[in-house]
This record gives C-alpha cells, structure tokens and sequence, in this order.
C-alpha cells in the first residue's frame, strides 16, 4: 500500500503535483490573492485538500480537473511534506510530464500557470513547504 492509498487520516491532508515539460521546466500556479485562502499571492503547485474519504491520489486526479481540465497519465507518487503554516496539513507530492501549452489550459482558480526553469525558482513567493518539495524532487532528479 503506497502513502497515498492510506484510508483518510485525522490531520487535514491534500495532494500536489509537480508537473514538468520535456525542457525540465515546471508547471506553477500564481493563487489568488484573497483572504481566506491558503497562501494567496503565492505562486505553488496545482492541488488541493482532500474532501471527505477521499485519499490524495483521488484528490490529485480531481484538482488537476477542477483547476486546469487537465487528465494526465503516469502520475507518480513521490513522498509527503508538511505545510506548517497551513493547519499543518499533510501533502502527498505527486510528478507527471507534460508537454502542452500552458497559456492554452483554462484556468478555473488563481491568476496565472507558467512553467519556470529550475534557474527561475528562487520566485519570492513559493511558500516554502512547496518549495522544499520542488527541490528535493530537482535533487532526487540530478541525483544529488
């Protein structure tokens, strides 16, 4: 049984993707910037919480169509993060690629998605569990 896959836990829980295209960019989403929500003004990863019974590899699928109308094959489970600021929720990170147009995805929550280079992560504004993760997934990637 894979982290995932669990039965839903007490401790609020959600799931992230981080999608990468075929030049090694990375697929963020700018939030919006209004009260109330997790990290507004932010630029992080597509997700969302988990919704009652459901397991993050179930939430990943739905926000991913809920935010972007995006369906991607070979999603990966990757590990968990904490977002201490956040309820101390815990985010289950999942990575897939795709190759499309960004600027074509109709995007239903939040300002903006751009891919950004590896180089252009040091972004201000990546709350800093996201960008843990990012980095320990560019690590894991280069092998470090």
């Amino acid at each position: 049984m894979t982290l995932a896959d669990r039965p839903p836990a007490a401790e609020p829980r959600g799931a992230v993707a981080i999608i990468t295209n075929g030049r090694g960019e990375l697929l963020l989403h700018l939030r919006d910037d209004i009260e109330g929500i997790a990290w507004p003004g932010h630029w992080s990863l597509l997700g969302g919480s988990c919704e009652p019974g459901e397991i993050p590899a179930q939430t990943i699928v739905r926000e991913l169509n809920e935010e972007v109308g995006l369906a991607l094959d070979g999603m990966t489970e990757l590990f968990e993060i904490q977002d201490l600021t956040n309820a101390n929720k815990i985010l289950t990170v999942f990575a897939a690629s795709w190759d499309g147009d960004e600027t074509t995805l109709e995007l239903t929550e939040g300002v903006k998605l751009q891919f950004f280079g590896p180089e252009d992560l040091p972004v201000p504004n990546i709350p800093p569990c996201i960008r843990d993760g990012i980095y320990r997934f560019l690590n894991a990637q280069s092998g470090a």
